[in-house]
C-alpha cells in the first residue's frame, strides 16, 4: 500500500490527507501545531463563488494611485519587501490584465465550485453541518461612486453565473437591521456559505481523518530528501521517517521549506489581522459583511464578531503593524454597534500568494513523488477540498474533475 506524508495541517493539508486516505493510501499528517491553528485559523469563514476575483484584477490599475498612498485600510505595503521581491511584484501586477486575469478567474471559479460541493459532503461526514450558514454574504457600499467603481466585479460575477442581488437601503435594513444606515447600496452574494469557526471545522475534518485510521504527528520539520524509490522526512530533532510520497501543503512556509531542497518558490505574503468583539444591546449580524470602503469583513463567529482586515504586503515574519486593524475597527464602529474587544491580543495570519493568484497543485518538476499544494492566497479555506480532489486524481492518474493545467507547478518551478 502506498504511504504518503502530508506536510501541513491547515485546511488544504487536512483535506489532502482525507482524500488520499479515501483513495486507499496510508497517510500521515504532519504539522508543528494542532490542525487548523495557523493560517486556516483566522479567516472570515466564507465559502463564496465571488472569491474567483483575485486582488490583482484589472480594477487594480485604477485604484493603484490611492493604494500607493499606503494609508488605505484595504492595503498596506512595506516598500523594501516589494523591492526585494521585485520579480514577484512585477509578475503580480502584470497578471492584473487581460488574458492572465481571464485564465485565473476561470480556473478559480472551477476550483471554488468543486470545493464547495466537497465541503458540504465533508461537513456531513464530520458532523459539522451545524456550523454552516447558507444565507450568503453582503458587500456594502457607502456611496454611489463606490458602488459604480465595483461594476466590473458585478459583471464578472454575472459572467460566471454567480447568483447575486442588488439591495437598496430599505432592503438592506430589512435583512440586517442592526447595521447603521450609512450604506448607499449592497450586493447580496447568494452563492455563498459561511461557518462559525474555521479552525474548529479544520479540526473536525482532522478528527474524521484520525477516526478512519489516519496518523497525525506533531513535529517541526527540517527537510525531505530522496531515499531510494521514496522519500525521507527529517524532523529538526534528527529523526527520519520513510514514505513513498510527500505532499507539501505548508502555505506561507512552503518557500522556506522548498528552498532547503533547492527549489525556489516566488511567493508574496498578504498578511492580515483579526479581533473578536461583542455587540452592544441586542445588535445581531446574520451573515458576514464586507464594508468595501471600510476595508474589513465582519463575520458572526462562535467566539464573537470577528473583524478581519485587508492586505499587508510584507515579509512573512515582519513585526506586527496594527494600524490597519485600528483603522478597520474605527470604520466598523461607524457601521455596527460593536462592543468591547474579546481577545487579549489581535491574531495575525499570512496568506500565501503566487504571482498569478492561483495555487500550485501537482508534482514538483523533476522530483518524482514530491507533490505540492500551496499558494492559495485568500481562498485556501474555501478551496482545500477541491485542491485535494485534483491532487489525488493526478497522483492516481485518474481524470481530474476540472482542468488542472492552470495550477501546474511548472509555470513557476523549473
Amino acid at each position: 500500500m502506498t504511504t504518503v506524508a502530508v506536510l501541513g495541517g491547515g485546511m488544504v493539508g487536512v483535506c489532502c490527507a482525507l482524500e488520499l486516505q479515501r483513495r486507499g493510501m496510508t497517510v500521515t499528517l504532519i504539522d508543528r501545531r494542532e490542525p487548523g491553528q495557523e493560517t486556516s485559523y483566522g479567516n472570515s469563514g466564507v465559502l463564496a463563488r465571488s472569491s474567483l476575483m483575485p486582488m490583482n484584477n484589472p480594477g487594480l490599475w485604477k485604484a493603484l494611485p490611492k493604494l500607493l498612498s499606503n494609508r488605505t485600510t484595504s492595503l498596506r505595503y512595506h516598500l523594501p519587501f516589494l523591492l526585494k521581491n521585485i520579480r514577484w511584484t512585477a509578475g503580480f501586477l502584470a497578471r492584473a490584465r487581460g488574458r492572465a486575469f481571464q485564465e485565473t478567474t476561470t480556473a478559480l471559479d472551477a476550483l471554488i465550485r468543486l470545493s464547495i460541493d466537497e465541503h458540504l459532503s465533508l461537513m456531513a461526514q464530520a458532523g459539522a453541518l451545524p456550523r454552516l450558514r447558507d444565507n450568503g454574504w453582503l458587500m456594502l457600499y457607502r456611496s454611489e461612486a463606490g458602488f459604480d467603481a465595483a461594476a466590473m466585479g458585478r459583471a464578472c460575477y454575472a459572467s460566471y453565473g454567480v447568483r447575486s442581488e442588488i439591495l437598496d437601503p430599505g432592503a438592506l435594513a430589512e435583512m440586517e437591521p442592526s447595521l447603521s444606515p450609512i450604506f448607499h447600496r449592497a450586493l447580496w452574494i447568494k452563492d455563498a456559505h459561511s461557518v462559525d469557526n474555521p479552525s474548529a471545522l479544520v479540526a473536525a475534518y482532522a478528527q474524521l481523518f484520525a477516526d478512519r485510521g489516519g496518523v497525525i504527528r506533531r513535529s517541526d520539520l527540517r527537510d525531505v530528501i530522496p531515499d531510494g524509490s521514496g522519500w525521507s522526512v527529517t524532523d529538526t530533532d534528527g529523526s527520519r521517517h520513510q514514505t513513498d510520497r510527500v505532499v507539501v501543503a505548508l502555505g506561507p512556509w512552503a518557500p522556506e521549506f522548498m528552498s532547503r531542497i533547492g527549489i525556489h518558490v516566488p511567493m508574496g505574503f498578504e498578511r492580515g489581522y483579526h479581533m473578536h468583539y461583542g455587540a452592544e444591546g441586542n445588535a445581531t449580524l446574520a451573515r458576514p459583511i464586507y464594508d468595501t470602503a471600510g476595508g474589513y469583513v465582519l463575520s458572526p463567529m462562535e467566539q464573537g464578531l470577528r473583524l478581519t482586515t485587508g492586505v499587508e504586503l510584507t515579509d512573512r515574519d515582519a513585526p506586527r503593524n496594527l494600524s490597519q486593524l485600528t483603522s478597520a475597527t474605527s470604520a466598523a464602529r461607524q457601521a455596527f454597534p460593536l462592543g468591547a474587544a474579546l481577545d487579549p491580543a489581535p491574531w495575525m495570519g499570512r496568506r500565501p500568494t503566487l504571482p498569478d493568484s492561483r495555487p500550485i497543485i501537482g508534482e514538483a518538476p523533476g522530483r518524482s513523488g514530491l507533490w505540492l499544494a500551496f499558494g492559495h492566497q485568500h481562498i485556501g479555506f474555501s478551496t482545500g477540498p477541491g485542491t485535494a480532489s485534483i491532487l489525488a486524481d493526478l497522483m492516481t492518474e485518474a481524470a481530474p474533475a476540472i482542468d488542472p493545467a492552470p495550477f501546474r507547478p511548472g509555470r513557476f518551478l523549473h
